[in-house]
Formats: structure tokens, C-alpha cells, sequence
């Protein structure tokens, strides 16, 4: 296999399944004046894709170890694009949803199949699982930027019919480089991916709803509790399965979950960073919109800039130390931003984005651990854990800085302690690294 191809494919498809995560929220007022839709239909716009991506990607990876990575990979790629032109071509809101919802699902097959092709890279597959992680870290970044440049030069659809010719190009590319896989001899756990589903995706709707709607609404309640009863029948059904889906003894392995956790951090304050910093710099210090997206772009290009060095880094001084480095520099950029007053500027912002930038690269050894710690053969179940988390842990992120500046007596005080609060659990999650990670 080409190496440089196998990177192209799994940078590509971690970009713009990433990207669709963030990439359609700036277009929301566009398509709520042209659908003509209240604001209830379109918010599902954006959540109905957060829902399936990250409540069928577990199940995603579980697909890729039993029916091979190339075979899922592709398939999820051609789900993606095409309810991408569905979703580009929409005349009205019911079918927008019902695309973004398949979106994701084909997102949730494509990303855990990625990091399982990347197991198989061998000595690449640090420098591979870096580019996957700094793929996403831009995505993330950029998402608004050329979400909010789209809805405004062209018509909003063009922010999904983007998506259609990369997801041609990642599936022509793996047609022709990715070997082909023989099945794996094995059943598939229905009942762990039914529980694993329904725990998931409903956990993902209460963190979603609960942080925009209040937690004590009805439907956020019942899907909290539907999310626990699901949660405690996963539990023993895959203690117990002779074939499980998600095996828990992976978690005996220490580099497995300290990279999960430490990665769970991250994804605690960067997302929490991402979405309430947009709005700090314009209810605060007065950006304009396009000022306030164009500010996170020099964080996506050091991330995508420091990427190449970083398995050199990590192969002098290891992924757990290496990693660590970039959480205390993420932790000290969210400190300077949350101490940014109103009439501070590009002087006072771009230290803060750029040690979260660089910080944000170190930390992709963490992948690469995490998949060097499980055999191959659970490579896709590995791969849909580490995704989960840094899935699930920013819309925590996103919740849990939104409670603290929802609960402080004004936006700016809010923003202050929330940041300096994530702050805190990344300096701990370089803690976890440092101690489990190797």
C-alpha cells in the first residue's frame, strides 16, 4: 500500500466527516429564511447528524473488524455522499433531516473503519493516526469559517454538496490502494449493538436538548433514562457474549484507556473552546461574525503545520510525555482566553489560539496508542471507542461550560470560570498521559 495514499484517505475522510459536524451551523438562519421552517425542525438540522454519528459509530467499528475495513469504509463513504446530495438538493426541511440523519450514520461507519485501516500501516501508523486526529482538529476549526463563506457567496446547499466529490475522491482512492480483507470468522453482537445504539444515541440527544432546552424537560428526562436503562443492559450483555462487540477487556490494557481518557479531556475544552469562544468574540469584544470565524483558522493551520513533526517527537519522547506536552499547552492557551476583557484584540487572542493549535497536534500519539494497544483484529471496535469519546466528550464539554456560564450573572464572567474549568480536566488528562500512556 501506498503510504501517502493511505494517509490522503483517511485525512480526507476524518475532514469532511468531521467538518459536517460544525459546518452547518453558521448556514442555519440562511436555511431557516429560505424553508421558511421553525426553529424546533431546525435544529434537527444540525443534531439529527450529531445523533446517528456518534450513536452508531461504535456498531461502525465493530462492522469494519467483521466485514472488512475497505468494504465498510466504502459503503459509509457512499452513504455519506449521497445523503449529501440528497441533503445539497433539499427543497424542504423533512428531507434535509432525514438526509443529515443518514449522513451521520454513514459518518459513524467511515470513521472507526479509517483507524482500523491505519492499524494495519505497521512503523506508519503513528505518522498515519496523526494526520487522521489533525484532520479532525481542523475540521473542527474550520467548519464555521467555511460553513459561514458558503451561506454567504453561495446557496447554503453547496455546505453539504461539498462533501460529494471528496467523498468520490476517498472512495476511488480506497478502491485502488486498500488491499481487500477476508470476513473475520465471526457473528455479529446484535444485542450489544441494539444496547450499544439506543445508549448512545439517546445520551447524545439529553447532552444535546438538556444543554439548549434545560435539563428537567420531559423529553430530556426520558432520554436520560432510556440512555441508563440501555447503558445497564450493555454492560452485562457484553460481559457475558461469547462474541462481544466491544470487548471490555480491551480496557485491562493501560495505553488503551489512559489514551481514551486523556482524550476525552481534550475533547472537554477544545469543543467547549470552539463554541462559546465564537460567541465571546462577538457579544464581548465586538468581532464581526466573518472576524470572529476567521479567527480559529491559524489554529487549524498549526495543527495541519506541527502534525508532520509530532511521530518524531513521540518516537524520542514517547507518545504519553509527547501527548502531555500538548495538553498542558491546550490548558494554557483556554487560561489566556478566558482572562481575554472586552477591547482586547488579534494581540490578545492569536497567543491563546496558537498554543491550542500546536497543544491540539502533540496530542495525536494518543491515537496511535490506543490502536497499538489492541490486536488488529479489534482494531474497528478500538477505533469506534477512541472516535466515541472524542465524540461524546465535547458535547459534555459544550454542556458543562454552557452550565457554568448559564449559572454565572453574566456571559463574560460565565465564559471566564467555564474555560478555566475545562482548563483544569485537560491538565489532568496530560496527568493521565504521562502516568499510562506509552
Amino acid at each position: 500500500m501506498s503510504a501517502r495514499r493511505v494517509f490522503a484517505i483517511v485525512g480526507l475522510a476524518g475532514f469532511v466527516t468531521t467538518l459536517d459536524n460544525t459546518v452547518v451551523t453558521v448556514a442555519l438562519p440562511t436555511i431557516r429564511r429560505e424553508l421558511g421552517v421553525r426553529l424546533a425542525a431546525l435544529e434537527w438540522v444540525a443534531t439529527g447528524y450529531v445523533i446517528t454519528f456518534a450513536g452508531l459509530m461504535l456498531a461502525g467499528g465493530r462492522l469494519a473488524d467483521v466485514w472488512g475495513h475497505r468494504r465498510v469504509l466504502v459503503g459509509g463513504m457512499a452513504v455519506f455522499g449521497a445523503a449529501s446530495l440528497v441533503a445539497g438538493l433539499a427543497a424542504s426541511v423533512q428531507v434535509l433531516v432525514a438526509a443529515r440523519v443518514v449522513q451521520g450514520a454513514g459518518a459513524a461507519l467511515v470513521l472507526p473503519a479509517t483507524l482500523a485501516v491505519l492499524a494495519r500501516a505497521g512503523e506508519r501508523r503513528p505518522a498515519g493516526v496523526a494526520v487522521w486526529m489533525a484532520s479532525g482538529a481542523a475540521a473542527l476549526a474550520l467548519g464555521p469559517v467555511v460553513g459561514g463563506w458558503l451561506s454567504e457567496h453561495a446557496h447554503w446547499g453547496w455546505v453539504f454538496l461539498l462533501n460529494v466529490p471528496l467523498a468520490a475522491l476517498v472512495i476511488g482512492l480506497a478502491l485502488v490502494t486498500l488491499p481487500p480483507v477476508a470476513r473475520a470468522r465471526a457473528r455479529l453482537d446484535v444485542p450489544g449493538i441494539v444496547t450499544s445504539v439506543v445508549f448512545l444515541a439517546s445520551g447524545t440527544f439529553v447532552l444535546i436538548h438538556g444543554a439548549e432546552h434545560g435539563w428537567a424537560r420531559p423529553e430530556v428526562l426520558l432520554g436520560a433514562l432510556v440512555s441508563l436503562v440501555a447503558l445497564l443492559a450493555f454492560l452485562p450483555v457484553e460481559r457475558r457474549g461469547a462474541e462481544p462487540m466491544a470487548d471490555l477487556t480491551l480496557f485491562r490494557a493501560r495505553s488503551f484507556t489512559g489514551g481514551v481518557l486523556a482524550q476525552v479531556t481534550w475533547g472537554l475544552g477544545a469543543n467547549g473552546v470552539f463554541f462559546y469562544t465564537a460567541i465571546f468574540l462577538q457579544d464581548v469584544l465586538g468581532f464581526t461574525p466573518s472576524a470572529s470565524g476567521a479567527a480559529f483558522v491559524p489554529l487549524a493551520v498549526l495543527v495541519v503545520a506541527v502534525t508532520p513533526a509530532v511521530p518524531h517527537l513521540e518516537r524520542r519522547y514517547g507518545a504519553g510525555r509527547t501527548a502531555a506536552a500538548g495538553l498542558v499547552l491546550v490548558a494554557g492557551g483556554m487560561v489566556v482566553a478566558a482572562l481575554l476583557r472586552p477591547g482586547d484584540g488579534w494581540a490578545e487572542l492569536l497567543p491563546a489560539v496558537c498554543a491550542i493549535g500546536v497543544g491540539s497536534a502533540l496530542t495525536t500519539p494518543l491515537g496511535s496508542a490506543v490502536l497499538g494497544a489492541v490486536p488488529e483484529s479489534r482494531a474497528g471496535v478500538a477505533g469506534g471507542v477512541f472516535s466515541v469519546s472524542r465524540e461524546v466528550s465535547g458535547l459534555f464539554g459544550i454542556a458543562g461550560i454552557g452550565g457554568i456560564v448559564h449559572a454565572a450573572g453574566t456571559f463574560a464572567a460565565g465564559y471566564t470560570a467555564g474555560l478555566l474549568a475545562a482548563a483544569a480536566l485537560v491538565l489532568s488528562g496530560a496527568l493521565v498521559s504521562v502516568v499510562s500512556v506509552s
